[in-house]
């Protein structure tokens, strides 16, 4: 049923790549670590920023260093094309973003489980960005690599969907089939998170419903928790009216605002080939 789903979102897309699915490339399914080399298509490409470094950097968490100069996020333009990549560094750095418009893809998971709760996580105090908000499910990139380019039924990103969810929450990719991961939509936005740092973002939304277990990497998550519809609107009051020092990423709550209570209706009845628009991308 959710391949279903997906395929027929996928006849709204606008395909960008000319990757296809066959029996050569089902090793495409699987989790990889080494960036490949890019074809001529994108080398051509590459964004020629250079990493600004300050003495401020080397304060920061070793992992989260790690993870800023090695991961490259890909780079696209206002319509989701990719135009190149850069490190994920470069690409959060509001200097960057500001005189450069650099504009990168993400994805945001959903993850209900059978009562349809909405897991939500608390993100780590080590994070560059936002340390300590609550937000969805789990918020990154889909990396420069191939398995996660794959532009068919979306593939790349649900490819990095599973990936991060395994990183960040511990939860095994078996119990997330990559297929089962509906996309809903895509917004573009932009968001400061301190005087250096920040978000400009393509955002594919991602649903999922599954029980599962997991096993919070410290590194990342500082808490998760699940909650209904009515435990969300109350969080959402208490962050609005500052108490108790609540605070919801910038993404999280355009999609609140915007559209998840009525898309919330449609997980629930069964019907989320209703709420799936991936040819509009929200400018928000």
């Amino acid at each position: 049923m959710a391949e279903t789903l997906v395929s027929k979102c996928s006849s709204q897309f606008t395909k960008l790549s000319s990757f296809s699915l066959t029996s050569s490339s089902s090793n495409l399914y699987q989790r990889q670590f080494v960036t490949f080399k890019p074809r001529s298509s994108f080398a051509a490409s590459v964004s020629s920023s250079t990493t600004i470094l300050t003495d401020a950097d080397s304060n920061m968490d070793a992992v989260q260093r790690r993870l800023m100069f090695e991961d490259e996020c890909i780079l696209v333009d206002a319509n989701d094309a990719v135009v190149g990549h850069d490190t994920k560094y470069n690409c959060h750095l509001m200097e960057k973003i500001q005189s450069e418009n650099l504009l990168h893809r993400a994805f945001s998971v959903f993850l209900f489980n059978s009562k349809y709760e909405l897991l939500l996580q608390q993100r780590s105090a080590t994070k560059v960005t936002f340390p300590l908000v609550w937000t969805n499910t789990c918020c990154s990139h889909p990396l420069y690599r191939e398995s996660e380019l794959i532009e068919e039924n979306y593939l790349g990103v649900r490819n990095a969907a599973q990936r991060k969810l395994l990183d960040e929450l511990g939860i095994p990719s078996d119990e997330l089939p990559v297929n089962e991961f509906i996309p809903l939509g895509r917004i573009l936005y932009k968001a400061p998170s301190d005087g250096k740092w920040g978000e400009h973002e393509l955002d594919y939304l991602l649903f999922i419903v599954r029980d599962v277990s997991m096993a919070p990497n410290p590194d990342e998550v500082a808490e998760v928790k699940y909650v209904n519809r009515e435990q969300l609107k109350e969080l959402v009051m208490k962050a609005d009216l500052g108490e108790e020092g609540l605070k919801l990423s910038p993404w999280f709550r355009i999609v609140v605002d915007n559209f998840l209570f009525k898309w919330w209706d449609h997980v629930e009845n069964g019907s989320l080939l209703e709420a799936c628009d991936m040819k509009t991308i929200h400018n928000l």
